[in-house]
């Protein structure tokens, strides 16, 4: 091999690795990013450590629906939680068991221990452009009930897609 070959095929490398990166960088900063989960406010569909991927883009393009599990950004720490109630809608739960704009919600993502210990709340009416959120860990979740509040659109800066850490967990979130 000439030095000349040889030098062309380092340049060559050189702009696939370079793009490669960019390309990464790309994809990370905006369409996809990585969270840890922190504490059991989501359990048992997302664990205390576990590291997900969560789309960035889907909410360019779209609104958040109920059921969604969303990144929600406050200056503190990112916050990880399922949407329960659209802007406009009215959330009660009494007897354990949520109601929006009146009807019974099925909440079948939850562990009937957790249906069981969501208590009572409202009624309460949620703003335009705002979102009512809860953890599946309804009896220790920090989250609209109790301390988060509304969340305003403009704070949701992801939806949950994909599980990849640990490994044994590998999978779509539930």
């Amino acid at each position: 091999m000439t030095k000349a070959k040889e030098k062309n095929e380092w340049v060559e490398w050189g702009k696939a690795i370079v793009i490669a990166i960019i390309l990464a960088y790309l994809l990370r900063t905006f369409i996809f990013a990585t969270s840890i989960v922190e504490g059991d406010s989501m359990d048992p569909t997302l664990q205390d450590g576990e590291r997900v991927i969560f789309n960035k883009i889907v909410y360019l393009i779209d609104k958040p629906e109920r059921g969604d599990i969303v990144i929600i950004h406050r200056p503190e720490k990112n916050f990880v939680k399922r949407v329960i109630g659209l802007p406009g809608e009215t959330i009660e739960i009494k007897n354990h068991q949520l109601y929006i704009n009146n009807s019974l919600y099925d909440q079948n993502f939850l562990t009937e221990d957790a249906k069981n210990h969501t208590g009572n709340f409202g009624p309460i009416s949620i703003p335009k452009g705002r979102y009512f959120v809860m953890g599946d860990n309804r009896s220790i979740s920090k989250d609209s009930r109790n301390g988060l509040g509304f969340i305003m659109e403009d704070e949701i800066i992801g939806r949950s897609e994909f599980i990849f850490y640990p490994f044994s967990e590998v999978g779509k979130t539930r």
